[in-house]
């Protein structure tokens, strides 16, 4: 990212519903404030955290979805882990979602365990590697998205037709971790499909992360050296670093927030140092609830002296380009389009 290039920024933000860390963390109303307030600085999406270390959290998908309702242009990054999740369900879950905020909508897939669907199933009982899980559950999803094409979607009364089946192309999937077969029931969105975020490269290899993603995000003492490691594995598998925006995570004290010129100052030069395209803010408590007024801070001091990326789809506002499907599928066992 150069100085004069508007960043990718995101900003972090849950809802509790229980746990000790639940009253520092913002309510419903308070998450509704910080939505509309993220719409109006400009800033390209919010992300949308499914677990804190201390409190639980309202269901991401759920808040997104009721947040992506008051608001037009602001995107929606949504964490999921694998766990609990069968990959068919989830696929049609985001796929709506993004439809419906027309899309505005990524998922962070997070690597886990399974679901108890999926494992009924299973090909192979024994494997357990949650990275190889991730890589195989992350192919079906872009293959799901893009099974239902929207222009299969007709709805010509007078010529009695409303799908174009020939156009829809099932996958068939029968790997280690899962056996999927089956287009999803709905049409892709007006961005295709939604983005596929990864923020796990201390668990996932930079390899399986190249194959899929859209966006990047790297915690601050993982930045050194992920410009290069990622471009790197984006040539292997035939694609440009250009198509993958990468994002540094850091967590904005409340007391930084009084000098926010310094902050900005500090953010631009990490990016400059270490080749990031963006920013993923943590906004940090000092006390009860204060996490959403540390949210508002962030968007009312630090985004209008940084700038922001924005576009009529979150994959615009981020500039990625979609993996080839070739290239989604690469390293996982035997994922094909039914013919």
């Amino acid at each position: 990212m150069t100085l004069s290039t508007p960043p990718v920024v995101l900003l972090d933000l849950a809802v509790a519903t229980a746990g000790p860390g639940a009253p520092w963390l913002p309510d419903a109303a308070t998450a509704a404030e910080v939505a509309e307030a993220a719409e109006r600085a400009g800033i390209t999406a919010l992300r949308i955290l499914d677990e804190t270390p201390e409190a639980t959290t309202l269901d991401a998908t759920v808040l997104a979805g009721h947040l992506a309702g008051r608001t037009s242009t602001l995107g929606y990054l949504v964490d999921v882990r694998t766990s609990h999740h069968a990959p068919y369900n989830l696929a049609r879950r985001l796929l709506s979602l993004d439809r419906a905020s027309g899309g505005r909508t990524g998922l962070v897939l997070r690597p886990g365990e399974g679901d108890e669907v999926s494992a009924a199933v299973a090909p192979d009982q024994a494997a357990s590697d949650p990275a190889l899980r991730w890589q195989e559950y992350a192919a079906i999803l872009l293959r799901l998205w893009e099974s239902f094409p929207a222009e299969a979607l007709v709805g010509d009364q007078e010529a009695g037709v409303f799908v174009r089946d020939e156009l829809i192309a099932p996958i068939s999937h029968d790997g280690s971790f899962y056996r999927v077969n089956g287009a999803l029931d709905g049409p892709s969105s007006v961005q295709v499909r939604p983005l596929h975020v990864v923020a796990d490269t201390d668990v996932l290899s930079w390899d399986q992360v190249a194959a899929t993603a859209d966006l990047v995000i790297v915690d601050r003492d993982r930045a050194p050296g992920a410009d290069q490691a990622l471009g790197a594995a984006l040539r292997r598998v035939g694609r440009d670093r250009a198509d993958v925006a990468l994002v540094g995570r850091t967590a904005v004290d409340p007391a930084v927030l009084r000098f926010p010129q310094a902050l900005t100052t500090d953010l631009r030069s990490w990016a400059a140092r270490d080749g990031l395209d963006g920013f993923d803010l943590v906004p940090l408590a000092e006390g009860p609830g204060s996490v959403g007024a540390s949210a508002l801070a962030i968007l009312e001091t630090v985004v209008p002296l940084l700038g922001s990326r924005t576009g009529a789809t979150l994959r615009e506002a981020t500039g990625s380009v979609p993996a080839p499907a070739e290239t989604a599928g690469a390293g996982t066992t035997s994922v094909e389009v039914a013919s």
